[in-house]
This record gives structure tokens, C-alpha cells and sequence, in this order.
């Protein structure tokens, strides 16, 4: 019988072929090979396991940060199984001995079994407050070292600004997750807080109505807290979180300046299976100290103080440091109200409360967009400052710490005068003047201290490094022969970029016709940047090195000139 014409002679699909190199490449057996034959995962993680970060101990800081709020959430699943978000008022029947027959809404009672009555619950909650301290403080220092070395600049604004946001929703995450059970200490607190929010003219008692469900303490608070404390914010961070680390990858990560290093490269070693292993050991670390810290020190014993009363205060009640700073600004401002018609405006709460914290956080998120403004600099940056070489940003940078550190001690003025045997009106009113003349303070010997680590840098670069060496001369003078230093630290010392001030553009030409230039600078803008660069120690050029290394004593005859970074200070690397 005849073979149909239309049918091949043999079936392609049974010819069996021999892997190649590429399928032997992409292969990977187990779990992990079933899932990149339906999800084509292998080309992925390849790119992202193989990339490079550099190795420095101030990046582990975000490290903290994310491992902290890691145990956050595993503690606090833990802790929503036990706790009762109810304001139901019920009599306590527990085994603290204590309380027990004392009215208490169903939270505070719920805390107290948690606390005494679950195995492992007052582990836990002093775990989960621990790490709320250290995931602020580690994200707070992971922010200044973004700030003192410039991690910020182009193109790195969009993270810096939800640094911003995130550090923002922390502070409202821990207040209303320690606000939850309504003992006499948080609720003292929380009082704060409604008070705060009365002061905004207007709308602050609708507002205050809203939150509170009518008067204060209302019926409805330690509900709405818990949905904000477990779900709202959580969620908003986490969003973040994510966001924040897929544009570190995008981005690649910053490093310092050295040898080796520039603004095309990055030196270090690849994510797997260097990183993940001390990105784990780290986090094991980290969860170690916080159980450590949470099963030998106590912390937010609500047992005690008690259920809240509005009627009562804690005396000495101190808030948790990160809002510190701003009731210390409101206990060291001046009693001032207005009355506008039906309307009272106490600005002795609006302005530390509202005002100051807008400013704050306003100021923050948009001082890289000022910066850039300032100095002209729209180029891309991956190297990091040396803070040193930053005299004005760091100096700012100090005098922001000071004003903070001085509003965070005016939170505690009452614990002072009594511990030092102070008066009370005495500790307010030297913090009313340290506020303002502190930073100023703060300022000049900051700047003064930088730009002398320049000088030093320079002389250096220039004359190499004391020898501790005395030489005496025929003629009997006496001197100290320096020794050159090397090439690598010459290329370190020298791998920053100096702005040159901007110059004010004319806004006539030789005619006396207004010109009309989009991108002009003017004379506020050119002040400004005088301001901020303007008494940077140059970097010496070749010229002036190769001059010093034929000076006396002090000869470079092991370093060859030409072959330093150091340029001249009219070279490519500076801003015009």
C-alpha cells in the first residue's frame, strides 16, 4: 500500500537530541528545577544571586532595620492570637494578685493573661517593644549615614524620599501600637496625643472627634488603633520595604572611594553565596540580641500603673524616644493663645506639635532637590563623601543632631531637675536658648573641624605622612622627615568632587537688553552656593605636587606625580 504523501516518512517529535551546553547550564534538579520549568525562574535569580555589593560595616545599619522589623512581625502575629481589641469593661479575675477586682477594659486584661498567663507571652511582648526601639534607632542612623555621605544624591532621590516616608509611619506605628492596651502610662500618652490634635485651629475638634469616636477616650480607639497598628501600616510598610530594596538593586549600591572604584563599578563580593550567608548569620544575630534583650531587661510594665483613668496622670511619664523630641518642644514652649472670634488658637501646642514636625519632615524630604539646586550638580553619583569633604552638608547635618538631642532632652526636664536637684523652670528656660543657639554652635566647629581634616588631607597629599623620625642638620637645626604616602591612599584622598561656586548671570547683555536664559542663576542662588562651597580646601594638582616632592627634606622621590588622581582644580571633576 502506498504511503500518503502528505505524512513524513519519520516523527520529528521522537528524534532524540543531546543536551547542550546551555540546557546543561539552566538545568537544576529538584524543587527548584520543577519551578523554573513553569516559572522560568533560573535566568532571574542568576542575575540577582551573582550581584555584587561592597563590603563595609555602616551599610549593615539598614541591615538592623530590616531584621528588626522581620521579628515585628513574627512576634506580633503571635501576639494578635492572645490580645483583645474591646473596650468592654470587665472585672479582673487574673492571677496577678494586685489588680484582681479592679475594672479594666477587655484589652488591658487581655495584656495582663498575656503577660502572666501564656508561656512565653511576656518574652514575646518585650520582644516585640525591643525591637520597635531598635528598628527606629537602626533606621534613624541608617538615615544619617545616607545623609553625612550623600547616598542621596541623582539617582537615588526616590529612596531617600521613602526612607522619609517610612521613618514617618514608624513613629505612628509605635504610638499606636504602645496606645493599644490602655494602661495609665500609654493612656497619659494618648492624652498627649488628643490634646495635639485640638490644637489644630479648625478642624482640630472634628478631627479629634473622628479619631476618638466622640469625647475622649471614647468607646472606639483601641479598635481603630489595632486595624491602623496591624493591617494600615504594616502593609504601608512592607509596600515600602519592597519598593526600597528592588531600586537598591536597580540602582546597584553605593560604595566608598578608593582604589579601584568609580562611579561605573562596583567592588565587592556577589550575593551568593558570600552575602546570603552573612545576610542569614546576621539575622540570627540580631534575633539573639533582641531575645536577649527582651528576657533580661523589662520594658512597658502596664501591671504597674494600672488600667487608665482620665483622671489620673503618671507622674515622670516619659514617652518613647523617638517622640520625645516632640513633647519636649512642647514643654519648653511659651504659654501663647489667640482668640479669633468662637475660635482659640494655642499655639504653645500647634506650633511644636503641627508646625515643627511639617517643617521636620518637610525639610528632610526635599534637601537633596536643594542641594542639587544649590551646587548645580545633575550628574549621577554612586561614589559616596567622604563627610570631611562635606564640610557644610555635615555641619548641618550636626546642627539638625543638636536640635534634636536638645528637644529630646526637654521631654525629660522634670526627671532632670529632680535627679539634679534642679529647678524645674530653671532646666526650661536654659533649653529655650540652647534650642536656637546650640544648633549655630554646633555649626561652626563642625565646619571648622572639616575643613581642618582637609588641610590635613592636603598636607599629606603634598608632604606625605609624619615619620616620628628627629634628624638633626650640620648647621644644628632640627627636623622631622615625612614619608610619602602611597598610591592607593593618594587616589583615596583625592576621589571627591569639589563644587566651584556658582557665578550670578548677568541679566542684561552689553546692550542693556534684559536676556531672557531659562537656566540663569541668580544672585540668591549664587550666595547660597558661596555658602555652601566656598571655603573648601582645593585639591592640590599635579603641578603643586610634583613642586613639593622636589622641596628640602620632605622629597616624594618614591611617588611619581603623574601618577596620583589629583587634578587640577580646574579639571573635569569639578562643577562649573
Amino acid at each position: 500500500m502506498a504511503r500518503p504523501a502528505e505524512i513524513s516518512p519519520e516523527a520529528p517529535l521522537l528524534d532524540t537530541q543531546a543536551p547542550t551546553d546551555e540546557d546543561t547550564l539552566t538545568t537544576v534538579p529538584g524543587p527548584v528545577g520543577w519551578l523554573d520549568e513553569r516559572l522560568g525562574v533560573a535566568k532571574i535569580g542568576k542575575a540577582a544571586l551573582r550581584k555584587v555589593f561592597p563590603d563595609h560595616w555602616s551599610f549593615l545599619l539598614g541591615e538592623i532595620a530590616l531584621y528588626s522589623f522581620i521579628v515585628l512581625l513574627l512576634t506580633g502575629l503571635f501576639l494578635t492570637i492572645w490580645f483583645k481589641p474591646s473596650m468592654a469593661e470587665i472585672e479582673y479575675e487574673g492571677s496577678y494578685q494586685l489588680l484582681r477586682g479592679l475594672p479594666m477594659s477587655q484589652a488591658f486584661e487581655s495584656t495582663l493573661h498575656l503577660s502572666f498567663d501564656v508561656r512565653g507571652g511576656l518574652l514575646v511582648r518585650q520582644i516585640h517593644h525591643w525591637a520597635a526601639i531598635l528598628f527606629m534607632a537602626s533606621m534613624t542612623v541608617h538615615m544619617l549615614r545616607i545623609f553625612f555621605t550623600g547616598a542621596y544624591r541623582k539617582p537615588r532621590e526616590l529612596n531617600w524620599l521613602i526612607g522619609v516616608v517610612l521613618l514617618s509611619l514608624s513613629m505612628i506605628a509605635g504610638m499606636t501600637g504602645y496606645s493599644l492596651p490602655d494602661d495609665l502610662l500609654s493612656g497619659t500618652g494618648l492624652r498627649f496625643t488628643q490634646g495635639a490634635i485640638l490644637s489644630v485651629p479648625v478642624i482640630g475638634t472634628w478631627v479629634q472627634f473622628f479619631v476618638f469616636a466622640g469625647e475622649y477616650p471614647g468607646d472606639a480607639i483601641i479598635a481603630r488603633f489595632y486595624m491602623a497598628h496591624i493591617l494600615l501600616i504594616p502593609a504601608i510598610l512592607l509596600a515600602l520595604i519592597g519598593a526600597h530594596m528592588a531600586l537598591l538593586v536597580y540602582h546597584k549600591h553605593t560604595q566608598f572611594p578608593g582604589p579601584g572604584r568609580t562611579e561605573k563599578n562596583v567592588v565587592g563580593y556577589p550575593m551568593f553565596p558570600v552575602y546570603m550567608a552573612k545576610a542569614g548569620g546576621f539575622f540570627f544575630i540580631v534575633f539573639g540580641v533582641l531575645i536577649l534583650m527582651g528576657a533580661t531587661m523589662s520594658i512597658n510594665q502596664v501591671w504597674l500603673y494600672g488600667p487608665y483613668n482620665p483622671a489620673q496622670v503618671t507622674a515622670g511619664s516619659q514617652p518613647d524616644w523617638y517622640m520625645g523630641w516632640v513633647e519636649g518642644a512642647v514643654r519648653i514652649m511659651p504659654g501663647l493663645e489667640s482668640h479669633w472670634g468662637p475660635t482659640t488658637w494655642s499655639w504653645n501646642i500647634f506650633l511644636p506639635f503641627a508646625v515643627l514636625m511639617g517643617i521636620f519632615y518637610t525639610s528632610l524630604a526635599l534637601w537633596p532637590f536643594v542641594e542639587s539646586w544649590i551646587t548645580g550638580d545633575k550628574r549621577e553619583h554612586h561614589l559616596l563623601d567622604r563627610p570631611r569633604n562635606a564640610p557644610t552638608r555635615t555641619a548641618l547635618g550636626v546642627a539638625g543632631m543638636t536640635f534634636y538631642g536638645l528637644l529630646w532632652t526637654g521631654g525629660g526636664n522634670d526627671i532632670i531637675a529632680t535627679h539634679f536637684h534642679l529647678s524645674l523652670n530653671a532646666v526650661t528656660w536654659f533649653l529655650r536658648f540652647a534650642v536656637f543657639l546650640g544648633p549655630v554652635v554646633a555649626f561652626l566647629i563642625t565646619k571648622r573641624i572639616c575643613l581642618s581634616l582637609q588641610r590635613a588631607d592636603r598636607e599629606r597629599l603634598l608632604h606625605g605622612s609624619e615619620s616620628g623620625i628627629i634628624t638633626q642638620s650640620p648647621e644644628g637645626g632640627f627636623s622631622e622627615p615625612h614619608t610619602p604616602i602611597s598610591h592607593d591612599e593618594a587616589y583615596t584622598l583625592t576621589q571627591h568632587t569639589q563644587h566651584t561656586p556658582l557665578e550670578e548671570t548677568p541679566t542684561v547683555d552689553e546692550h542693556g537688553v534684559r536676556v531672557k536664559n531659562p537656566d540663569a542663576v541668580s544672585g540668591f542662588r549664587a550666595r547660597l552656593s558661596r555658602w555652601y562651597s566656598g571655603d573648601d580646601i582645593p585639591i592640590p594638582s599635579r603641578s603643586e605636587i610634583a613642586d613639593a616632592a622636589h622641596h628640602g627634606d620632605e622629597s616624594h622621590s618614591d611617588a611619581e606625580p603623574g601618577e596620583l588622581e589629583a587634578e587640577d582644580t580646574t579639571s573635569e571633576r569639578q562643577l562649573h
